[in-house]
């Protein structure tokens, strides 16, 4: 079903991973697409068309570095001259860099809290007024089971994450009259690119295989030892988007296989 038709659908660090799999989603649903990354430019071109063609909407892709406050509002900017409109924005770039406190490098503190932090705001500011004036819009941070547990050796990532969660509470209460939801995904592990890295780390550090490293750093947090799916976190985006979700807004909804049950 077209449940997204005449709606422009923003996503952030949408290239690959967990946000690649919602631009896709969104387009299948009907919506006109912006995507936003890094990566080759020729590759990230034969996604924006290949989701095109499957989709038969119009999917477009805006550079811009989400550790700068401007480009992050410049992006908004150039999805509402490019379309008209944003109905829905999805906050998902993120970075991680892992180390403990007293080594972590500032410099990467600085970079971890502006991309998976401080854009959300900078993007959800500008986006906001537009879509007060259409009297309707969805806004969608992915946090973590981070955001609302931790970790060693991730005080940059958790910081950013619970600081996720707490501005998904105060922009859902900002906009509660103004037919504006706002809530967070909080995934578990998800099998990305960010999380392969982690993985691979993981077994050179330890000096065993990729696959050991995959079940001991999966299974160590989530009970059911699974990965979650990008494609699962899309079919709860689109959800939070459909009209049966209207109600909800301001929560944080895990999809961790039982990670924060705990």
């Amino acid at each position: 079903m077209k449940t997204l038709e005449n709606r422009v659908a923003l996503v952030t660090g949408s290239t690959s991973g967990i946000g690649l799999a919602m631009a896709r989603r969104f387009a299948l649903a009907g919506a006109e697409v912006v995507m936003n990354g890094f990566g080759d430019p020729a590759e990230i071109d034969a996604l924006r068309e290949s989701i095109a063609l499957d989709s038969k909407t119009r999917v477009h892709f805006i550079p811009a570095d989400l550790s700068k406050a401007d480009d992050a509002q410049m992006l908004v900017k150039q999805t509402l001259a490019i379309c008209g409109r944003i109905d829905v924005l999805v906050n998902n770039a993120g970075i991680q860099h892992v180390a403990p406190i007293h080594e972590f490098p500032d410099e990467r503190w600085e970079a971890v809290i502006a991309i998976n932090l401080s854009s959300a705001f900078y993007t959800s500011k500008i986006a906001l007024p537009a879509m007060h004036q259409n009297g309707w819009g969805r806004i969608i941070n992915i946090a973590s089971a981070h955001g609302l547990v931790a970790s060693v050796n991730k005080s940059a990532y958790v910081a950013a994450k619970h600081g996720i969660v707490g501005l998904t509470k105060a922009t859902a209460l900002e906009n509660a009259k103004r037919g504006v939801t706002c809530n967070a995904i909080c995934p578990g592990w998800v099998d990305t690119p960010l999380v392969r890295k982690q993985i691979v780390a993981r077994a050179e550090a330890q000096k065993i295989s990729v696959e050991e490293a995959t079940r001991s750093l999966v299974g160590e947090k989530q009970p059911n030892e699974r990965f979650v799916t990008p494609e699962q976190l899309a079919e709860l985006a689109l959800f939070l988007c459909s009209d049966a979700a209207a109600n909800m807004t301001g929560s944080a909804y895990t999809m961790d296989g039982g990670w924060t049950a705990q």
